[in-house]
Order: C-alpha cells, then sequence, then structure tokens
C-alpha cells in the first residue's frame, strides 16, 4: 500500500498493490482528466513531483523518454513505487456524474456507410444515463474484453444511446458489429467515461478537429451547444480519406444552414475520380493551419486517429494555442499501444 498525495488541493489517497495512479484517484473520487486509460492518448499526463513510478506498457507518442526523464508520467499506466506526489488539477463536472454498469437493447443497426455502422441502444425502462457530451462507454464483450465507443447522441436526447462504429478489417467487435449483430440483441456497458467534453465556462471560438468517426463525440458536443443555445464561433473540420467515407456529411451542413456562429469545412485526403471533389483536401490538420496563424484565442477539440490527434496538438501549439486550450479524444486500436 503506498500514499498517493495530490497537488494543490492536498488530497491523499491510499494506492493498492497493482493499482494505478488514475484508478486510485477514480475510487478515491478525485476526477482527472483521462481518456484511453491505455496509454495511447496522453490526456492523463501530468507531473510527479515526488517519489517515483514504474509504467506499464504505453504509446511513446503518449509519453517519451524525454518526457518521462523530466518527471512526467503517464496516471493511466503509472503504479507508485512508494509514496508519490503528483500535480493534477481535478475535472469538477464530473464530480456528480456515476459511472454504471447496466444492460441495454440493440434497437437498431443503420448501415450509413461502406464501412459504418450506427448503432441505436435502448436502455431499460425507467432508466437514463446522466454523462456530458462528449463522454464515451466501454461495451463489454462476449469474450469478456471491453471496447470505448463515444456517445454520439447530446444528452437531452435520452431516447436511444447512439454510438458510430466503424468497421475495421480483422477486428473481432467490429466485423461481428457490422455482419452479425442483430437487433434486440442484449448488451451490457459501462459509463459515462472520460474527459472530452464541452467546457461550458469558456468564451473562446472553438475548432472541432474529426477524422473518420472522431465525428461522433463532436456531434453529442455541438448538439448539445446548439440546443442550449451557446452563441460561440464554431467551426468543425471533419477529415477522411474520401467522399464515400464522409458518412454523415448532411448533418453538419444543416448546422451551418440553421446556425450563423457554426461553420463545416470537410477535407479529403485521398478522394477519387469520381467523387468530382471541388472542396479542401490534404491533411486535415494542415487545413486548419493554412486558415489561422494564431490560435491563441481559441479552444480545439481534436478527436480520431491518434496520429492526427498528435500531429494536431503539436502544430497547433507551435501556433499560439495554449496547452490546456486543447482538448483530445483518441481513437486507438491495441496496435497503437505495442500490442499484436
Amino acid at each position: 500500500m503506498s500514499k498517493l498525495t495530490i497537488e494543490p488541493s492536498h488530497q491523499e489517497i491510499a494506492v493498492e498493490a497493482g493499482e494505478t495512479l488514475l484508478d486510485a484517484a477514480l475510487r478515491a473520487g478525485f476526477n482527472m482528466p483521462y481518456g484511453c486509460r491505455n496509454g495511447a492518448c496522453g490526456a492523463c499526463k501530468g507531473k510527479v513531483l515526488e517519489g517515483s513510478v514504474k509504467h506499464r506498457e504505453h504509446s511513446t507518442s503518449a509519453l517519451n523518454m524525454t518526457e518521462m526523464a523530466s518527471g512526467l508520467a503517464l496516471f493511466c499506466c503509472a503504479e507508485p513505487e512508494g509514496d508519490v506526489t503528483i500535480e493534477c488539477r481535478e475535472i469538477t463536472a464530473t464530480k456528480d456524474i456515476q459511472i454504471r454498469t447496466m444492460p441495454c437493447r440493440v434497437e437498431k443497426i443503420d448501415r450509413v456507410s461502406h464501412d459504418v455502422a450506427v448503432l441505436s441502444l435502448k436502455l431499460p425502462t425507467n432508466e437514463r444515463l446522466h454523462f456530458l457530451a462528449g463522454q464515451y462507454i466501454d461495451i463489454h464483450t462476449k469474450d469478456g474484453k471491453k471496447r470505448s465507443f463515444s456517445l454520439a447522441n447530446p444528452p437531452h436526447q435520452e431516447d436511444f444511446l447512439q454510438l458510430h462504429v466503424r468497421l475495421v478489417p480483422g477486428g473481432a467487435f467490429s466485423e461481428y458489429v457490422y455482419h452479425q449483430m442483430r437487433e434486440r440483441e442484449i448488451l451490457r456497458f459501462t459509463g459515462p467515461l472520460g474527459s472530452f467534453f464541452l467546457r461550458e465556462d469558456s468564451d473562446k471560438p472553438i475548432i472541432f478537429l474529426a477524422s473518420g468517426t472522431g465525428f461522433a463525440p463532436i456531434k453529442s458536443i455541438v448538439e448539445h451547444a446548439l440546443k442550449k443555445g451557446i452563441q460561440r464561433e464554431m467551426v468543425l473540420y471533419w477529415g477522411c480519406r474520401s467522399l464515400g467515407d464522409l458518412y454523415m456529411p448532411q448533418l453538419p451542413s444543416q448546422w451551418q444552414q440553421e446556425n450563423p456562429n457554426f461553420t463545416f469545412i470537410p477535407v479529403l485526403s485521398e478522394p477519387k475520380p469520381e467523387d468530382q471533389w471541388q472542396g479542401r483536401t490534404g491533411l486535415v490538420h494542415e487545413a486548419v493551419l493554412h486558415d489561422f496563424a494564431d490560435l491563441s484565442g481559441y479552444e480545439v477539440y481534436a478527436c480520431g486517429a491518434p496520429v492526427m490527434v498528435e500531429a494536431a496538438h503539436g502544430t497547433f501549439t507551435g501556433r499560439g494555442l495554449p496547452s490546456e486550450a486543447f482538448y483530445s479524444d483518441a481513437f486507438f486500436t491495441s496496435k497503437d499501444v505495442g500490442k499484436a
């Protein structure tokens, strides 16, 4: 048993043997920033002020050797070696939201493109899930594993939980969803999870950055913001390979038509000749760099492939974006953390 001290709040927490700093903090009710919980996204990266930690397997893009040598750690995969003191500010917005494990029924499966299925999940009668727009849930698979999916519906749409599932070749769960899952199946999930959600105490203009199904949590956030009448300027850059991968373009186009403070910019990296694409091309984060010489007055919410999120963070902070104004949720596979 080790003691974890969190500054600047001076909170002290007992860490059990084999427990990570993040797990211990969450168990004790201290809500620190986190995303993947697997050492892939870097959302929980913070400073070790005193003591030392050992790291489980993690992505070097989330924490490299130089950062580790400077005293930084990934709290989601760091186990204390004796008593430790870390620096971490609590996220109070999630403090009163209960994480639950619940059953749900597959109400509808919409295969909206060649490789994306939209799942609508029905909760038991008289049950509802309290969550913040942008958070995710863990689906429990039949082999005992968990798969993380962002909630694409905003909190005020309570009829169904909506997930956007991309077909990953060789991905056991996504292949099951796309080829075998049937309506009325019963699933179990745990949630809500994560610290990717709209910071409503800010009035800064927002740049949303999505690649592929990273659109899902951003859909939830935007629909929540529009429902609440938030007037902050919002620009969504949604990057996909070709036109067929832009699986729900009519929705953000509708947001743009109906809301003068919202702009939608689709970006295709490899448009096909038959797409006859006249819009923006290239990497989605480079489109933002082309449009904004100075990002110091903005907030960025980025979600999608880890390589995109990492590139955006590095280049955007180089354009003046404060690191604490960059909120991200990287969609990763087991390969992103060095596992087969």
